[in-house]
């Protein structure tokens, strides 16, 4: 790679990080204005809107600070599936909600355990996170240590939370295309570590994807 393609890949990821910090740096500051003008609201509302607000941050501290990638996906594909991915199933949420008790309820139990779930994997997986499929490290520790792709298992249970309270055909097609995509992205992702990870290649040969004894 010629010195030029370097500086245009290092200005392109900087940019990136840039913009994407803002971004979550900005939902997060959404969610924390609607929990000020909705204190009275029901505690388990609060509760998920205050772990929404801290897990926004922390993907905004990791997309900011983390390390340059060994390899990264080549090809627009990767890359929109990783956008749409990571954007599109937020969009249900202004569809509106129901007004009915269960379908909120449970849509509240699912995006307190994906936002808990997805807050513990991002612990261990530290500053190995990226959205675009990037080799850095090959993390075994916590959830890791069950199945390859805990992220996107957490991701998926929160989206449901989300789709739960706006039952539709529109948010159910939706939930269904957002897991397409993610599969996608699975396949993006072991692909490249396997190319560039030594190490990945007996990890994987004894971890499921995402459900044990499932897939």
């Amino acid at each position: 790679m010629s010195t030029i393609a370097i500086s245009k890949t290092s200005s392109y990821d900087r940019t990136m990080q840039l913009l994407g910090g803002m971004w979550f740096m900005l939902l997060a500051l959404g969610v924390a204005i609607k929990i000020g003008s909705s204190a009275h609201d029901p505690w388990p509302s609060l509760l998920s809107s205050v772990c929404l607000a801290v897990f926004y941050v922390l993907l905004a501290l990791l997309v900011i600070t983390r390390p340059p990638a060994k390899a990264q996906a080549n090809g627009r594909l990767p890359r929109i599936a990783a956008f749409v991915g990571t954007y599109m199933p937020w969009t249900i949420a202004f569809f509106g909600e129901t007004d009915k008790a269960l379908p909120n309820l449970a849509s509240t139990a699912c995006v307190l355990i994906g936002m808990i779930m997805m807050l513990v994997t991002i612990r261990h997986l530290g500053r190995s996170f990226s959205l675009v499929p990037q080799a850095r490290n090959v993390v075994q520790t916590g959830p890791y240590r069950w199945i390859k792709h805990p992220l996107y298992l957490a991701e998926e249970i929160a989206v449901l939370g989300v789709v739960l309270r706006s039952p539709t055909p529109l948010t159910a097609a939706l939930l269904v295309l957002h897991i397409g995509v993610q599969v996608c992205r699975i396949y993006y992702e072991e692909d490249l570590l396997r190319r560039n990870c030594p190490e990945y290649s007996d990890y994987e040969a004894s971890r499921w994807r995402v459900i044990p004894y499932v897939w």
